[in-house]
């Protein structure tokens, strides 16, 4: 009972999935950038799709990788101007700590940690800089079933730190910003998924194996005297 009302798994845990979603984004540019407000006009929708890899070695905290695809942009335009889609495609890395609450079935989580990223395609050839570095933050709810795996809903906030364009000194921004919100749905499956049955029967055959050994020792032992 002890054992398994500690927080670290007796057997650490290997998860490998998949997820994707809707994204809606936008660049924040300080000054304001023509023809971006509102918000709401600014934005351009597009989709997202990664593999995720997680590491559980704590009951209620985890290590996740990912290896996302993510169409990013902004939009300029209003009643005057034709809107015009600046659409940006990106490969990004995000690692993750993965927390997680609740019960063994449901459970609440929330995602926080780096991301990296390099943009391989401009649709308007309308950045400077491909690549991004950033901050990633998520929270939602995750299924766990018996033999189908995990199946997890989520909403993610990410935010770059690294401009589209320049923004030094004599730039015509000093901030261009891209950010993000997207809503993620994944299904993850174990590959190596430890529990702690498995890890008391171990503890038991090496128990058998240190007791064969000290009755083979103590025969030995016997055998000599004779």
């Amino acid at each position: 009972m002890i054992a398994s009302a500690q927080p670290r798994l007796q057997v650490p845990e290997y998860w490998i999935g998949a997820h994707g979603g809707v994204t809606a984004s936008t660049v924040i540019f300080r000054p304001e950038a023509p023809y971006m407000t509102p918000i709401t006009n600014a934005c351009v929708l597009g989709g997202n799709a990664g593999l995720v890899f997680r590491f559980a070695a704590h009951k209620y905290c985890h290590f996740q990788m990912e290896l996302n695809y993510q169409h990013r942009g902004w939009a300029t335009g209003n009643d005057t101007v034709p809107r015009t889609s600046h659409n940006l495609h990106y490969v990004e890395l995000p690692i993750l700590m993965h927390l997680n609450f609740g019960s063994p079935v449901c459970r609440w989580f929330f995602n926080l940690g780096p991301q990296i990223g390099y943009c391989v395609k401009d649709e308007n050839k309308s950045i400077e800089n491909r690549f991004n570095w950033g901050l990633a933050a998520g929270t939602g709810v995750y299924v766990r079933t018996k033999h189908a795996g995990v199946y997890e809903l989520e909403i993610r906030f990410d935010y770059s730190f690294g401009g589209v364009v320049g923004t030094g000194v004599t730039d015509k921004y000093n901030m261009a910003s891209p950010m993000d919100l997207s809503i993620n749905l994944g299904w993850y499956m174990p590959i190596a998924r430890g529990t702690a049955a498995k890890a008391k029967k171990e503890k038991e055959r090496q128990r058998w194996l240190k007791e064969m050994e000290r009755q083979q020792k103590e025969r030995e032992k016997e055998y000599q005297i004779q």
